[in-house]
C-alpha cells in the first residue's frame, strides 16, 4: 500500500480512484496508517482504507479466505463501466508491482481510447507500437510485432 500511496499523484492524474479494502476495522486501519505507513509515505496513506469485516467484498471478488478469516491480497483494475479488466491476486510474501499496474491502466486505457481498433501487447509501453484489431491482423501478427 505505502508503494501505491507513494504514486499516488500518478494515479489521480491517470483518472483512477484507489481503494483499499481488508477484514481489519477502521480502528485497525487508523493505528497502522498513524503508526506504521505514515513512516513510510509522508502523509500516510491518501485514498480511503475499507474495512470489510465479514469479508463480503472480498467473498464478491473472490479473494475471502473463509479459514483464515482474512481477504488475500489482490489488485483489480475495474473500468469506468464497472467491468474488471484485470486481477492479481498474490500471497503476502511476494509483493505486486506498482510500475506494472500504472502501465496496464495506460495499456487499457488506450484500448478504451480507440474504441478496441487497437490492442497494446506484451510489455507495451505508451508510445509503442500496437496491434490494429481486425481480419487483416489474423495469421499475420508475426509480421507487425516483434517482441
Amino acid at each position: 500500500m505505502s508503494a501505491v500511496a507513494d504514486r499516488y499523484g500518478e494515479f489521480k492524474e491517470l483518472g483512477v480512484e484507489v481503494i483499499a479494502v481488508s477484514v481489519d476495522s477502521m480502528f485497525v486501519h487508523k493505528v497502522w496508517d498513524e503508526e506504521e505507513l505514515s513512516k513510510m509515505v509522508d502523509g500516510g496513506i491518501p485514498f480511503p482504507m475499507v474495512a470489510d469485516g465479514a469479508g463480503n467484498l472480498g467473498r464478491v471478488y473472490g479473494v475471502y479466505d473463509e479459514n483464515a478469516g482474512v481477504d488475500i491480497r489482490g489488485r483489480f483494475l475495474i473500468d469506468p463501466d464497472g467491468v474488471i479488466q484485470a486481477m492479481e491476486v498474490l500471497t503476502p510474501p511476494v509483493g505486486r508491482s506498482v510500475e506494472e499496474t500504472i502501465r496496464q491502466v495506460k495499456a487499457f486505457q488506450h484500448v478504451r481510447a480507440t474504441g478496441g481498433a487497437e490492442a497494446c501487447p506484451s510489455g507495451w509501453q505508451p508510445g509503442g507500437a500496437t496491434l490494429k484489431v481486425g481480419p487483416d491482423l489474423v495469421g499475420k501478427v508475426w509480421k507487425v510485432w516483434k517482441p
